[in-house]
């Protein structure tokens, strides 16, 4: 059952000081709304993040993995894994699977010495850098958003807004995408995750609610 789960909006950007990945929260089967708490966004290092769209049974194990080999990485050079590498080491995972592919879109993110990286992957194995990423069924309700007012060099506190903003009209539009945000902030301190209280705060800030 947990394989057949559908439907999701994903966001990735990158901002001055680091990334944003944010992602809803629920999952259906056709029209059934399966879940209204799944887990979309995961923490693999200190400094990366993944986001995953598609069957959950797909994109947990290659969270697995990633978190597997960037801890095998750490424990081998003494030294963080770069989120190049982390994109490549997951487009090769997908593209070695070429009869029976993983049916996910995922969004490779994080911080390293290089700066703020987000990286689009497709179930073919393709990795793609870019500024912005959205992916899963309410993503073309993000794109509206982002082209509209994504810019370089934005903060990470306007990067974080924009976020909240674009998966709010996604989730309003989009009924396979709901049920609340999960946000992460990632710059070079590390891994942070915005409290639901904060996200509302936000919300509210914006007249969004």
């Amino acid at each position: 059952m947990a394989e057949e789960l559908k439907g999701t909006t994903t966001v990735g950007m990158v901002c001055s000081d680091g990334v944003v990945l944010a992602t809803e929260q629920r999952a259906t089967m056709g029209t059934l709304i399966a879940h209204k708490n799944t887990k979309k966004l995961f923490k693999i290092d200190s400094h990366i993040a993944m986001t995953t769209a598609g069957l959950v049974g797909d994109a947990q194990i290659l969270t697995r993995y990633l978190s597997a080999e960037a801890e095998l990485y750490r424990l081998k050079r003494d030294e963080e894994m770069s989120i190049e590498a982390a994109a490549t080491l997951m487009a090769n995972i997908l593209s070695g699977r070429r009869y029976f592919p993983y049916w996910v879109q995922l969004i490779v993110g994080g911080h390293d010495n290089k700066g703020g990286h987000i990286f689009s992957l497709d179930a073919a194995g393709g990795s793609i850098p870019d500024d912005y990423v959205a992916t899963g069924s309410g993503s073309p309700y993000i794109y509206g958003i982002m082209e509209d007012h994504y810019k370089k060099g934005m903060s990470m506190n306007e990067g974080t807004d924009l976020a909240i903003r674009a998966l709010t009209a996604a989730m309003k539009r989009d009924a396979a995408s709901g049920d609340g945000i999960v946000l992460a902030q990632i710059t070079k301190k590390g891994y942070e995750e915005l409290s639901e209280e904060d996200i509302n705060k936000r919300k509210k800030k914006m007249g969004l609610n």
